[in-house]
Order: C-alpha cells, then structure tokens, then sequence
C-alpha cells in the first residue's frame, strides 16, 4: 500500500504537498469514491484526479532547459505570453522544480517524477542554485559582504540565509542559494539600492546551463542523472 498523496507525486501530477491540497478540495477519487486525507492505495486502485485516470509513471524523464526571458513558469495562464509547457512542448506531461520569473533567464529541471520535485523543491535539503546576476551599480566589497551574510526582507518578514557571493565584474557577481524566496535576489539587491539588469540560473546542484543554447532543452542521462537522484537521498528510477 502507498500514501495517496505519494501516489499521486510517483503519477507525476504534483508534489505531496499539492496531492494534499487536491485532495482536500475533493478532485482527487478512489474507485470512483472522494479520496480521503491520509488515504492509501494500491496498484489495483482506479485513481482519478479531475475524473482524468492517474497512473505511475512507466519512464522517468528529466529535461535540463534554458529557458528564454519572457517565458513564464506556470502550466497554465491566459495572460501569459508563452508559459513553459508552450515553449518546451514535450510530449509527456512534465512539471519544473524551482520557478524562474518572467524577467529572468536561464536552468530550469522539468520532470515527470512528482517525488524527484518534491525532493528538490524541500528548503530544508538546501540544494544550491547558481546564479549571475548583472546590476545597475558598482559591486562593491561591502555590497557583496553584506549579500553574503544574509538580508532581512521587510516584505516577506524573513530573513535570507547565509550565502556565497563571487565578484565576477564591476557590475556583475555570482551568488548561490540554498533556498527559493519570492523574487529572492531582486528584493536582496533592492534592499541595498540595486536594481538587478539581468539575471540568469546557471546551476540547479549538480545540473549546469553551461552549452545549453536559450530556448532549447537536453535529456539529463546517466551519471549526472544518477547522482542528481543520490543528491536528493533517492535511487534512481529505471
């Protein structure tokens, strides 16, 4: 027997938190019965979200992505210029671990592998996220010290946790994060009185942006892929 909240993140619909939250709204089923919080199910069990029939995952798919400013990280969105789905357009449903804003470039992992997500995307693992950012002012040592050692957010009441920051260029540092706030560097650098230019994710762990041409994606495959899923404390799915 398995949780149906893990169910549903091994089907590749969400993450468990989100299978929590489908199922308390009532759009997750069970042999045509409202799932229930905490239920379990086993492979015999007809499982449905939104009345559409869920399944494991027969092959796991893991897509390194560039994705192109102007992009947006939402599967659906009538505003939305190009969500993410549209530009990468892969035939098996794929979700992203970690969000880009529109206004920023660079890697984004997708994934049909709803436990790799929710193990990548859980703050408390602290996966490092690599990022180059280009500013409108001179990086100067006490800004980048200053970065390093963590920033309160008035805004999200919270504060940044400690991180390496490198000085690359008169306006433009790298700087890695082992967490995922709202718009996390842009409000750190608004903090100080910098606007950010440009800013793009060059790594996410042991994946990097490096070669990826802007609006294209390659398969991540064999030992880089196998220790992507060491690094989330997971054997790696055949």
């Amino acid at each position: 027997m398995t949780r149906l909240n893990k169910y549903l993140a091994e089907c590749g619909v969400c993450s468990r938190r989100e299978a929590d939250k489908l199922i308390d709204q009532g759009r997750v089923s069970v042999n045509g019965q409202k799932a229930v919080s905490g239920g379990q199910v086993n492979n015999r069990d007809r499982v449905e979200v939104n009345g559409r029939l869920v399944k494991p995952v027969s092959a796991t798919v893991v897509l390194a992505y560039n994705k192109p400013i102007g992009v947006t990280c939402t599967e659906k969105d009538r505003f939305a210029e190009k969500t993410i789905v549209e530009a990468v357009r892969y035939p098996v449903r794929l979700t992203y671990a970690g969000r880009l804003d529109k206004d920023s470039d660079g890697l984004i992992i997708l994934t049909n592998d709803g436990e790799l997500i929710q193990r990548m995307m859980r703050g408390a693992n602290r996966h490092e996220k690599e990022y180059v950012v280009k500013v409108d002012r001179e990086c100067t040592e006490d800004f980048l010290v200053k970065m390093s050692q963590g920033v309160y957010l008035k805004e999200l009441n919270e504060t940044t946790r400690p991180c390496a920051v490198e000085y690359i260029g008169k306006y433009t540092f790298r700087i890695t994060l082992t967490q995922g706030l709202n718009r996390q560097i842009r409000r750190m650098c608004g903090h100080f009185g910098y606007k950010v230019k440009s800013l793009t994710r060059v790594r996410v762990m042991n994946i990097e942006l490096a070669g990826l041409k802007s609006g294209t994606y390659r398969e991540v495959r064999g030992d880089e892929l196998a220790k992507l899923y060491r690094m989330c404390g997971m054997s790696e799915k055949r």
